[in-house]
This record gives structure tokens, sequence and C-alpha cells, in this order.
């Protein structure tokens, strides 16, 4: 089954200092150890500062555009990923081992509906 993994968390006002070529993403002990119990990662990636957020609504025909984060919240969605494995026992465990997840933050876990072909 597939569950989207929502990173959740307090956007720092620095970003994260580039990695030179010999050190590795923060997230990728994490992939291996995840390959190992056989929970595929099937995509993810960080998103851009919420500052950045559109949120688009309609009212009748008109379409709506209100810019930054729809929430006065102090966690914000840092990023994503989705996820393969046996079951949301497994994916939980997937969550509890995210390193947002060791740092703080929040990782909301949702299964993903079957598509309809």
């Amino acid at each position: 089954m597939r569950y989207m993994l929502l990173m959740l968390g307090q956007e720092t006002a620095e970003p994260e200092p580039a990695h030179g070529d010999d050190e590795e993403p923060c997230w990728m002990p994490w992939a291996r150890e995840m390959k190992e119990r056989g929970v595929i990662l099937m995509d993810g990636a960080q998103l851009q500062d919420a500052s950045t957020v559109s949120n688009v609504r309609l009212n009748g025909a008109e379409v709506l555009v209100a810019d930054g984060p729809f929430a006065e919240t102090k966690e914000q969605i840092l990023g994503y990923d989705v996820i393969e494995c046996k079951d949301l026992a497994e994916a939980i465990f997937a969550a509890s081992r995210h390193p947002v997840a060791l740092d703080g933050g929040v990782v909301e876990v949702r299964p993903i509906l079957a598509s309809v072909s």
C-alpha cells in the first residue's frame, strides 16, 4: 500500500547548508534503512519556504488567489515522501525513523487512495 508522509515543522530562517560532493543528504541513511526493511521510497522532496505559497479558491466562476500559507501556525509543510510498504504499522515505523521526526518535527501519515484506471 502507498502512503504519503507529510513533513511538518518550523521553517528555519537559514536555508540548510549546501553539502559538498563527499557529504550525503540527512535523509539518505533513513532511505537506506527503509530499503533494507522492504519499504520503497517512490518520491519525495523538500518544499520551498511557505512565503511562496499560493492558495486558490473559487467563488462561483471567479478565481481567488491569496499569498502565503492559509493557516497562521508555527508549523508548515516542509516536504513530503511517498512510500510503498506492507501496512500502516510499517508506514508509522518509517515515519518515526524519519529525520524530521527525529529532529522534533511531525510526520503526518496518510494512505493514498488506489487510482482508478
